[in-house]
């Protein structure tokens, strides 16, 4: 299915919608109302987050302004279940429960970013965090509907580049900018829409972040990276000489992060049509990004020193559509398409492009919901996703290599107050083929095809009318990724000369999880536990070789085991004049282990987390103290990491209250301006969290 049969299927869409009568269910929206941190919309229906059999988290509104930082994974970061990445303050990607890259999805409004950021912790994600209306993070059934890579949870940006609803203004505008001082970062961003005859919604957006090196806490390299330089200062090769590599001077380096200064901007513009019974809507997008990889530091002989620049551009155009057909089988029906051209250069010192790659994406979906009957209601559909990637250069890790997927998908509900049932399913078939070039003669060439069938079934029990109590099970297939299958090269970006296996077979897991949630008058809880057990897991292993000066690390198979758990609560302590007192606080952990190897590479620590705030009509007021325990528990390649306490204090005014669109947030964070490092970090004995930040925010809609 090419990008023209989906814009034809969703002109079909649209014009069934404007003759279809109206659903009984039908009525206005109004522009300014996000549905509630409760509901759950990244699904094919609206859910509550108290029946949701599975652990979920929902940012938005001033959680999300407080939040917002230039990456998608440092905004999330403080989410339960949640780590990042952190290869610097410009590439962070979400980590779910330890799992990361291939399987993790990062969606925006349904749809894949089309970006490689999966392919490698130094490639940011495309998807700019400014124009943000809600983010949620989910597992269990409902993640079956967005393919088998979403094995460790899925992430959904929504925004409104393609706008839902028809403002009742002549033109309605959202505001957002944004300074903090630890990267000098400035950034601005807003978006229009504009009503046209009742009918149809002009949208067009932009945004513009420019940041400078990230100051830090302390020095730049890690306690241990520290000593192993000084012990080896002087002993530099000529050829680290002639690089200008100082063992000694690396060592000493503190206060700045080096060449992790960033520029970004990105514009939009969408149109819809909308009447009662449907809408379709076009959007177009372009996004384009400079900015700098931290250099990974030289702390011994023989090691290169890399410290490039990407320079990364995206093209996009997205659809949706939707009809509410009032039918007595089907209500609706749904699509959603999205295709993207992205390329980005490696950047030498010199400015030369060093290594180039290339993406093209294209993603579509269509979306039956039935009509309830009684208890019963759910969802099917079918999903189509292809891309054709290339890597050219001297780094060039990867042949030129397709993917292409067909996955037909349900998510079914049964409602009997009490006593709620949920299952999932889905089929997808894989090809992945290497076509490489003909100087590539080291690449694997041929195809590779899969057929993966994935399932899940969950049931909760309301102990009370504010307590339920739900358990879900999982079986999860998952075809290799054209990375780990064709990869045989150097990867500068990680420091290592990387070798797939094109003889891999499905990666398969069992997953148990159980979540209680309850709520009363001041005070609400959640907390889930959940194991899960890998068959053929994918896996780096170190083999103790070396090529073109990096160490070489082979992609293996192995059963592995991943168990941990989730808790967060809040609770109103007093009130008085109209102010809450309120406490909260969070508690992951994830432990991961891979049979005959030991612990599984980068898993985050034990952490806790909590908070005190007022609350008031006008002003909310709230300190917090978060504390990560140190990691011991490394693979062979690993260093341990230690542990940090993170003192936060945050200010959210309302100059006119809560009911109009005009807010600031102010922040102080990490006040102590201490040392911490994220394990799950490949870069974090180089590159540190930033250290004392003042932010502020502002943002407005009216």
């Amino acid at each position: 299915m090419k990008f023209p049969a989906l814009l034809a299927s969703c002109s079909a869409l649209a014009a069934f919608a404007l003759a279809a009568p109206a659903s009984a269910e039908d009525g206005e929206q109004d522009t300014h109302v996000q549905p509630s941190s409760q509901i759950v919309v990244t699904a094919a229906f609206n859910r509550d987050r108290q029946d949701v059999i599975s652990g979920v988290s929902v940012l938005q509104g001033e959680a999300l302004t407080q939040s917002l930082r230039p990456t998608l994974g440092e905004m999330l970061d403080r989410t339960p279940g949640v780590s990042a990445t952190s290869f610097g303050p410009n590439a962070s990607r979400p980590v779910l429960r330890g799992l990361q890259g291939e399987r993790v999805r990062i969606l925006t409004d349904g749809i894949g970013a089309f970006d490689v950021s999966n392919t490698s912790a130094d490639h940011a994600v495309v998807i700019n965090p400014l124009l943000a209306e809600r983010i949620e993070v989910l597992r269990g059934p409902a993640t079956l509907l967005f393919g088998s890579s979403a094995i460790g949870g899925v992430v959904n940006v929504i925004d409104k580049r393609i706008p839902r609803v028809i403002p009742e203004e002549p033109a309605h505008v959202d505001m957002i900018a944004s300074y903090g001082s630890a990267a000098n970062e400035r950034a601005i961003g807003g978006a229009v829409d504009v009503p046209l005859g009742g009918k149809f919604v002009i949208h067009a957006d932009g945004s513009y972040l420019k940041t400078g090196n990230l100051r830090v806490g302390d020095y730049v390299l890690a306690p241990r990276a520290r000593l192993t330089a000084l012990a080896n200062a002087g002993s530099e090769t000529e050829d680290q000489i002639a690089e200008g590599i100082d063992f000694a001077a690396n060592a000493a380096l503190k206060d700045k992060l080096p060449n992790s200064q960033a520029e970004t901007w990105t514009a939009g513009v969408g149109a819809s049509l909308i009447t009662e019974t449907g809408n379709l809507g076009i959007a177009y997008s372009r996004y384009d990004s400079l900015y700098g990889i931290p250099v990974r530091h030289a702390i011994q002989p023989d090691q290169e020193q890399e410290g490039p620049r990407l320079d990364v551009v995206q093209d996009r155009l997205d659809l949706r559509a939707e009809v509410e057909t009032g039918g007595s089988l089907i209500k609706s029906i749904r699509a959603r398409a999205g295709f993207a051209s992205y390329r980005h250069f490696e950047l030498e010192p010199d400015g030369a492009v060093g290594t180039a790659f290339y993406n093209k994406g294209l993603e579509g979906r269509v979306e039956l919901v039935q009509a309830d009957r009684g208890a019963w209601k759910g969802a099917s559909g079918v999903q189509y996703f292809s891309r054709d990637f290339n890597v050219i250069g001297d780094e060039a890790f990867l042949p030129r290599n397709s993917t292409q997927q067909f996955g037909v998908f349900t998510l079914q509900q049964l409602d009997f107050g009490a006593l709620k049932l949920e299952g999932g399913a889905r089929y997808e078939h894989s090809v992945l083929e290497a076509k490489p070039l003909l100087d590539q003669t080291q690449f694997f060439s041929g195809k590779r095809t899969f057929d993966t069938v994935s399932g899940s079934v969950g049931a909760s029990y309301a102990l009370t009318s504010d307590w339920r109590f739900g358990v879900n099970l999982s079986r999860t297939v998952r075809a290799p990724s054209g990375e780990e299958l064709f990869a045989n090269g150097p990867h500068a970006g990680t420091q290592a000369f990387e070798v797939g296996n094109p003889d891999f077979r499905t990666e398969r897991a069992w997953g148990l999880e159980a979540v209680l949630r309850g709520r009363g008058e001041g005070y609400s809880l959640e907390a889930s536990a959940y194991h899960s057990w890998f068959s053929n897991f994918i896996y780096e292993n170190l083999t103790g070789a070396v090529e073109d000066g990096l160490p070489v690390f082979q992609f293996g198979q192995a059963d592995a085991r991943y168990y941990g758990f989730e808790i967060q609560g809040t609770a109103t302590l007093a009130s008085f004049n109209g102010i809450d007192l309120v406490a909260d606080g969070l508690a992951d952990y994830v432990h991961a282990n891979i049979k005959d190897i030991g612990p599984a590479p980068r898993i985050p620590p034990l952490r806790l987390q909590g908070g005190l705030a007022l609350n008031g009509s006008k002003m909310d007021l709230r300190g917090e103290v978060e504390w990560s325990d140190s990691q011991t528990r490394t693979t062979a390649f690993e260093t341990q990491t230690g542990s940090f306490t993170l003192v936060n204090a945050e200010i959210n005014y309302r100059p006119w209250g809560s009911t109009r669109p005009l807010s600031f947030a102010l922040s102080a964070n990490n006040i102590f301006d201490v040392d911490a490092r994220r394990h799950a970090s490949v870069l974090k004995d180089f590159a540190p969290l930033a250290g004392r930040d003042i932010r502020i925010t502002a943002r407005a809609s009216f």
